[in-house]
């Protein structure tokens, strides 16, 4: 049985397409899975780094402090839409019966649930879409955090779809980088290597002395 994510935890987060099937097929994928992270995950979790690729995922996340996470209203819980059943409200609601606050692990069920009905739905397929159970394990040093970043965003050359980490769209990279607004926590990722030259010239390392350096704690 997987451990269950702790508040206050780093974690990296993986999984796949049952038997190993694409869970992307175009960009249109790629955007509303995107998209939904930022619904469910976002509320419960701090996105440090992404990576989509055809038939599997990377992140790097940390659980929020249960006092860090807000409250959403249960009135919304019977809407269609949910972007207001999954959201996060911040203000005072003097009945506390509608004061609900998400919790970390049925965040991701859910997360992985409205994505897969949603493809599901789009591309005509039945059952799982994801492995049941995804993978996480604990980042417990700022080493690991560090070349974990690195890894999540060379991931797509390691895998042949690019030979430039430019090249590849779908990687919180793009977004760090260029400092577009976003839910990724660019800031503290930056300061982490010491400004974004660092940054830069840290990506640009070799895949086989970045997997080398965390070659005993890759799940993939």
């Amino acid at each position: 049985m997987k451990p269950i994510v702790q508040h206050g935890c780093y974690y990296h987060i993986f999984n796949q397409g049952n038997n190993r099937e694409d869970i992307f097929t175009n960009n249109e994928d790629y955007q509303h899975f995107f998209d939904k992270l930022d619904v469910y995950i976002d509320t419960v979790a701090d996105i440090f780094a992404w990576a989509l690729l055809r038939n599997h995922f990377h992140l790097l996340v940390r659980i929020k402090e249960e006092n860090e996470i807000g409250y959403f209203n249960s009135e919304h819980a019977e809407s269609n839409n949910p972007y207001l059943k999954w959201s996060t409200h911040f203000p005072d609601i003097p009945d506390k019966r509608f004061k609900i606050k998400p919790r970390p692990t049925e965040q991701f069920k859910h997360f992985f649930n409205a994505y897969s009905r949603w493809f599901n739905n789009r591309h005509g397929r039945v059952g799982a879409l994801f492995q049941k159970n995804y993978e996480r394990k604990e980042v417990s040093c700022e080493r690991y955090f560090i070349n974990l970043i690195v890894y999540i965003h060379t991931n797509p050359i390691k895998h042949g779809f690019v030979e430039k980490i430019l090249d590849y769209p779908w990687t919180s990279y793009l977004i760090i980088k260029r400092d577009k607004s976003d839910f990724i926590k660019k800031r503290e990722v930056v300061n982490s290597f010491d400004g974004i030259d660092n940054f830069i010239a840290t990506h640009n390392l070799s895949i086989e002395r970045i997997e080398e350096r965390i070659k005993d704690l890759i799940i993939e």
